[in-house]
């Protein structure tokens, strides 16, 4: 009873997204979808000397610019399809809008979402009247199922983003801004699975070729890049899940061939730089994003930046306020690294008096943002150490007074495991443990994880180190420290690869040989 998959021409997509399908879907979308404000960034506008403006879709009806495609994509169904109900997996803004949309059409909605998905997700698209399965610990296992029921039921499937109509609902966002201003040199929007960017392309590249469309990733969640970069479309092992909205391993066929033909560039930012553009909306609009929402912004400054631009029109698409509260504690800490407003680094100094005076005076007036110590032994000390900065040149700066003054340092500011976890743990050295194998993990926040991972442990090997703290994602950042003798490379690096978490061995760490080795 499952639907044949047909897998169109470039004609037939080409032809499917045009001018005349997007302003039909426009009209579809009257009185279900806001009009989300198009407002000037006096802030950004400064900041980068281009006429800057945020297309806030963060204020979506349901939170997320996803309601338009799955609206658009159902409202289309035959009377025999609505009959049949649909179907799709998410644990995200796409279950809400599929349900939302369903709600209001008349149709039922089933959606899997993984068994962890928190409850305040699962919640709000039982609110919206979809019958929630939560089946498996991911979304592969969630996926997995959601197409066995579709061909046990029926059901038509609604992809979040591979699929025809779902990307034409996604481009009246493109409708909207043309139509509210006219001079427009660039528009940055967030890609994960691509339905985004391919249907702000089709529009804009029929209507305003001149416009430039920049597709915005996280460096570590980058599918789309590399497909078109590769030209066919490649599987990512492992994604980044901090901007989970984004966090997509392969993007999909229809909008791969419209992302490789019309964008005009693909730009990837890293987490800081993610983590400043939330503070930086908040900031100027009291609006809060999630991290994929801030993703556009974020790659907006550095394509003005890299490329040197001024006195343009910009714009850039903050497609979401899916954010756990308990996530911007992370985003906190994180935001003026991402602003290039503080540096993080170890200085080693001499253990002895004085010391420290000499630190503090090579630093002249620039602010203390952390400093944590532990005397280690009666030779050297090491520092772990915030520091205000006017902006990342200024680290060089920094590094170059210090070693001037006699202070060695490495710069910290870029390494992720001191971040996360060193800096909370400086001061817990040890002389007891001969081959320590240092190993960060993401592990999914879900009950057993961790008593998966002990009981895949081969006996003999001791947990000598374990720093968790809780971020409010779905997926929770671990370092372990393992006892493991050199006899056992091959078998830990089977156990490793045996668990199925993304993981990274961190044992040459810089900041770890310093402050835990």
């Amino acid at each position: 009873m499952g639907e044949e998959q047909h897998v169109p021409t470039d004609e037939e997509i080409v032809a499917s997204t045009g001018i005349s399908d997007i302003y039909a879907a426009a009209k579809r979308l009257e009185g279900i979808v806001r009009k989300s404000p198009l407002v000037y960034s006096d802030y950004f506008s400064e900041l980068s000397g281009n006429a800057t403006y945020l297309k806030l879709e963060n204020l979506q009806t349901t939170g997320a610019f996803k309601l338009r495609g799955a609206y658009n994509r159902i409202s289309m169904l035959t009377e025999e399809e609505r009959a049949r109900g649909v179907i799709t997996a998410s644990a995200g803004n796409h279950a809400q809008g599929v349900a939302y949309s369903a709600q209001k059409l008349g149709v039922k909605a089933v959606i899997c979402m993984p068994a962890t998905t928190p409850i305040l997700k699962v919640e709000a698209t039982r609110a919206l009247g979809a019958t929630v399965v939560l089946h498996g610990n991911g979304f592969d296992d969630a996926y997995a199922h959601s197409l066995e029921l579709q061909k046990e039921h029926g059901y038509v499937y609604i992809h979040p983003f591979n699929d025809r109509n779902v990307i034409v609902g996604q481009g009246t966002i493109a409708l909207e801004v043309i139509d509210a201003l006219k001079d427009v040199d660039a528009i940055l929007v967030p890609i994960g699975g691509g339905g985004l960017a391919a249907g702000v392309a089709a529009f804009v590249k029929q209507v305003r070729p001149s416009i430039k469309v920049i597709g915005v990733q996280t460096n570590d969640s980058c599918c789309m890049k590399q497909s078109v970069e590769a030209g066919k479309v490649v599987s990512l092992k492992d994604v980044g899940l901090f901007s989970d909205g984004t966090a997509v391993k392969v993007v999909g066929e229809e909008t791969f061939r419209l992302c490789r033909d019309l964008l005009d560039d693909i730009i990837t930012v890293d987490t800081d730089a993610i983590c400043g553009a939330i503070k930086d909306i908040f900031d100027d609009t009291r609006s809060i994003t999630e991290p994929a929402g801030a993703l556009a912004l974020a790659g907006l400054k550095t394509y003005a930046a890299r490329n040197r631009i001024q006195n343009q029109t910009l714009i850039a698409v903050t497609s979401g306020a899916n954010m756990n509260f308990h996530r911007l504690r992370h985003v906190s800490e994180r935001s003026e690294l991402g602003e290039g407003n503080e540096g993080i680094f170890a200085v080693s100094i001499p253990e002895r008096p004085g010391s420290f005076l000499k630190f503090i005076n090579t630093l002249g007036n620039r602010s203390i943002t952390e400093f944590n110590y532990r005397y280690g032994d009666n030779q050297k000390a090491h520092i772990f150490v915030g520091l205000q900065t006017a902006g990342s040149q200024d680290l060089a700066v920094i590094s170059r007074q210090l070693t001037e003054a006699g202070l060695p340092n490495v710069d910290l500011t870029d390494d992720e495991i001191s971040k996360i976890h060193i800096r909370y743990m400086v001061g817990g050295r040890t002389t007891k443990v001969a081959h320590e194998r240092l190993i960060s993990f993401e592990f999914p926040e879900r009950p057993g994880a961790l008593a998966r991972f002990l009981n895949h442990m081969q006996g003999g090997w001791n947990i000598t180190l374990f720093h968790y703290r809780n971020h409010g994602a779905d997926y929770g950042r671990i370092l372990v420290g393992i006892d493991v003798p050199s006899t056992d490379d091959e078998a830990f690096e089977n156990f490793l690869e045996s668990l199925g978490y993304s993981y990274q061995d961190e044992t040459q760490n810089a900041a770890y040989r310093l402050f835990l080795a």
